[in-house]
């Protein structure tokens, strides 16, 4: 596995990181300190799988937060906390904001939100053993649909950062898309955008997987 004992992780990004975290939870209260979803599940699976690691996961997942949000509160979030590493899971807002909003401009353009993402994992990634970049997604099969094409096209900004800093990658919507081969949307989210526990365990296995994560 890719992580060494002792090693921090930490997992920023938006709502579908804080799948409800308690942000005033002290660590020893997993349920509340990690949340409900994906972070929460792949760290039960890390810890049960490697006790002797003792790692130390974090959540800093917040609601609503696009690019922007994640660069002001970047220094007080992520480089405060000196993670050993950094997964980051962001672009969606960026997107829907685009869609939903009755102000456009509450959504970021494509060029902000690769200059944004990149200027964040530049200035971060010197200082880390590792980073996993993850794309945004829409739980929508019809590639050609607007919003999920809009969001592939974030997917495949995040892909070229990655590839451009030598960063880890999951492509999340190609994750998903294995299951809506399968099944209908609404067997993961409602709204398409907010994973239930399958969708969540979805997530989970592909950033285990990235981490190399093996049964033992």
């Amino acid at each position: 596995m890719k992580l060494a004992p002792h090693s921090r992780l930490l997992v920023v990004g938006d709502s579908i990181t804080e799948a409800g975290r308690d942000h005033d939870a002290w660590p020893g209260d997993r349920s509340g300190y990690l949340g409900r979803g994906y972070v929460a599940m792949a760290a039960a699976l890390l810890d049960a799988t490697y006790p002797a690691h003792r790692l130390v996961v974090q959540n800093r997942g917040v609601g609503g937060d696009t690019v922007r949000d994640l660069a002001e509160r970047w220094q007080r979030d992520v480089v405060d906390l000196k993670p050993d590493w950094l997964t980051v899971m962001i672009g969606i807002n960026d997107v829907w904001r685009q869609f939903d909003a009755p102000l456009p401009d509450l959504g970021t353009p494509p060029g902000e939100f690769e200059d944004g993402l990149s200027r964040l994992v530049e200035t971060t990634l010197p200082a880390l053993k590792g980073m996993v970049l993850m794309t945004p997604f829409f739980l929508e099969r019809n590639s050609s649909d607007p919003m999920r094409a809009r969001m592939d096209e974030y997917g495949a900004i995040v892909r070229r950062i990655a590839e451009r800093n030598a960063t880890d990658f999951i492509d999340t919507q190609a994750a998903f898309d294995r299951f809506l081969e399968q099944q209908h949307s609404y067997r993961l989210a409602a709204d398409r955008v907010h994973p239930n526990d399958a969708g969540h365990m979805i997530l989970a296995r592909a950033l285990l997987q990235a981490l190399h994560y093996e049964w033992q």
